[in-house]
């Protein structure tokens, strides 16, 4: 009798702490979770030893790869959110112009708080008309951002007939761009805070279980009470706002509001946030991740630079990198 229940007990041999941690580690991604971190490393040593002649390593390099990422990472963090909600913002690039004309006009009349809120409050707007007409419409989320795109680009560029907008305020410029705590960078200093508000709000927050629920099986989260309709158009509010935020942070460190800033960005966040491990298609997010792939981006560029490759070789090059990573990101892990 003895014998009889233990087997029935235990079948597998596998005490249960056990099989709960690869449960775990298998819903996480397994070993999706640690190839960006990898990759870094790989990249890093690999740049350190090329280009040691030419400052790879020198402390002012490394701080511009730091600069450089700042507003990929922030806005990698936002766009972390939307895909694992399910959805994907693709106006993110024109936000980031729109918010920097609207801090460049606020903060010459109101100052620099009212700036800072009034591009915050413009790209959260965006968000919020994003999400509604993509849930209450029922229109993919890919079509109506690529719409708003086009929307934004054309406000950006009515806004001052193509021409930037200065800023002259040593107390924006200094909090979001152009100053820092002693050696450190206030970009740094801004990466480390939205990375650790993204990474409390996914995992300590109900919202942020909601949006992964929500991401990974909606017809099951509408039926256990989640209003994913809420939760998509959050998602995108929050991708839009750290879209302004990075536009106030790049304009704060050049000075200026500009129709084209952030422009180039979308496709280097997407890639960023996929390589850091989140799930295109929702239902997996790594907010750690996202920004370790926004440094990677960057460092990628700072060092195809440095290499003195033609911007055409550049593009060549940073093509296939980012195919490579993505590719071994998305890579189903072995069962164990």
């Amino acid at each position: 009798m003895i014998r009889k229940s233990i087997s029935k007990q235990a079948p597998t041999g596998l005490p249960s702490p056990v099989g709960a941690w690869i449960d775990r580690y298998r819903h996480d991604g397994g070993l999706r979770q640690y190839v960006v971190y990898l990759a870094f490393a790989l990249i890093l040593a690999t740049f350190s030893i090329l280009l040691h002649d030419d400052g790879f390593l020198s402390s002012s390099n490394l701080l511009n790869i730091g600069r450089q990422a700042a507003p990929i990472a922030v806005m990698a963090v936002g766009m972390a959110f939307a895909l694992a909600a399910g959805e994907i913002d693709l106006s993110v690039g024109s936000v980031v112009a729109l918010s920097s004309l609207v801090a460049a006009e606020m903060v010459g009349n109101y100052g620099f708080l009212a700036g800072a809120l009034a591009a915050l409050g413009a790209a959260a707007l965006v968000g919020m008309v994003n999400g509604l007409i993509s849930v209450k419409v029922r229109i993919p989320s890919f079509l109506v951002t690529l719409g708003m795109l086009g929307i934004i680009s054309g406000i950006a560029r009515n806004w001052n007939d193509l021409q930037s907008l200065p800023i002259r305020n040593d107390r924006f410029s200094g909090i979001f761009g152009a100053g820092g705590l002693g050696p450190v960078s206030s970009l740094l200093i801004w990466i480390v805070i939205v990375g650790a508000l993204g990474h409390f709000a996914l995992h300590h927050l109900r919202w942020g279980r909601h949006v992964l629920s929500t991401g990974a099986d909606r017809d099951a989260a509408n039926a256990v009470g989640i209003n994913t309709a809420r939760v998509k158009i959050s998602a995108l509010v929050v991708s839009a706002t750290a879209a302004g935020f990075a536009g106030i942070l790049l304009a704060g460190r050049l000075s200026i509001g500009r129709h084209d800033l952030g422009e180039d960005y979308l496709l280097t966040v997407i890639a960023a946030v996929v390589i850091g491990g989140t799930n295109l298609f929702g239902g997996r997010a790594s907010i750690l991740g996202a920004v370790t792939g926004a440094l990677i981006m960057a460092m990628l560029n700072n060092g195809l630079i440095l290499m003195g490759l033609e911007v055409a070789d550049q593009l060549i090059a940073r093509g296939v990198i980012i195919i490579l990573a993505v590719a071994l990101s998305m890579r189903e892990a072995k069962e164990l």
